[in-house]
C-alpha cells in the first residue's frame, strides 16, 4: 500500500519539527491533523503554510496522539511505502519524533528522473501540478491540500514508468530512484538564490562544499560543479 504524506513545520533547520501532518491511503483514508510542536513556529513558516502558534497552543503532540500510533503502525509493514515530494525532508521530520520508514518513493527525484534537465523549468510540487494539467481542488502549502496533489503526481509518474519499465520492475526502480541523489539546477538559497549552478563562482562553491547542514542533493551538485 501506498501512503501519500505530507508535513508543515516549525521551519526548515535542523531543529524544526513538524506542526501539521496528512496522509492518504490507497483505501481512500485521510488523515489530517495539526500537533503542538515543541518549539514556537517560525514567522517565515506562518507566512508559508499559514499555521500559528495560537492554532496549535491546544493540540495534542505529534508523539501523544492516535496518529503517531497508527502512522507507526502502517510503516513498520514492509507492505507499505511512504510517497512524499522531497521525501528527505518529510522523512528527516518523522525520524525526529521517532517514526522510521522503512521504505519510500521520492516524487521530487522521480520528476527528475522522468522529465530530463531543460524540460521543466521547476520541480517544486506546486509548479508541477499546473504544469501537468492536473484539475484537482487543493489548497497549495496545507499538508492535505499538498498529500492530495501528491497523490496525482504519483499516478502521473507511474504511468511514465511503466511506459519505460516492465510493470514487476516499476516499484522497484522508483525506490531506487529515490535513494540516490539528483542533480539541482539552480540554488535556493543565499545570495546567489535563483541562479544556475555553473553560473555560480568557484569561491562560493568552496564554500558551500565545506556547510554541514547541505542535503544529499545540494552536496551531490556542488561536488559536481567543484570537479567540473
Amino acid at each position: 500500500m501506498y501512503i501519500f504524506l505530507d508535513t508543515e513545520t516549525t521551519g526548515s533547520g535542523n531543529k524544526d519539527r513538524l506542526c501539521q501532518l496528512a496522509y492518504k491511503l490507497d483505501t481512500g483514508e485521510i488523515v489530517n491533523e495539526l500537533f503542538k510542536p515543541p518549539l514556537p513556529i517560525g514567522i517565515e513558516a506562518m507566512s508559508f503554510n499559514h499555521i500559528t502558534n495560537e492554532m496549535v497552543a491546544d493540540k495534542p503532540a505529534f508523539r501523544d496522539s492516535p496518529e503517531y500510533f497508527q502512522l507507526v503502525d502502517l510503516l513498520a509493514d514492509d507492505k507499505n511505502i511512504l510517497v512524499a515530494h522531497h521525501a528527505q525532508f518529510d522523512i528527516n521530520m518523522l525520524l525526529k519524533e521517532g517514526v522510521h520508514p522503512k521504505k519510500f518513493i521520492c516524487t521530487f527525484k522521480l520528476a527528475k528522473y522522468l522529465y530530463p534537465k531543460g524540460k521543466i523549468p521547476s520541480y517544486s510540487l506546486q509548479y508541477l501540478r499546473y504544469y501537468l494539467g492536473f484539475q484537482i481542488q487543493a489548497t497549495a502549502h496545507d499538508a492535505l491540500g499538498d498529500t492530495l496533489v501528491l497523490e496525482k503526481l504519483f499516478e502521473r509518474l507511474f504511468v511514465k514508468m511503466k511506459n519505460n519499465f516492465n510493470l514487476d520492475e516499476v516499484e522497484g526502480r522508483m525506490m531506487e530512484i529515490s535513494n540516490n541523489p539528483v542533480m539541482l539546477s539552480r540554488i535556493n538559497f543565499g545570495k546567489h538564490k535563483g541562479g544556475l549552478f555553473r553560473d555560480i563562482p568557484l569561491d562560493y562553491l568552496q564554500w558551500l562544499s565545506g556547510q554541514d547542514d547541505l542535503d544529499e542533493n545540494m552536496k551531490h551538485t556542488v561536488e559536481h560543479y567543484l570537479n567540473a
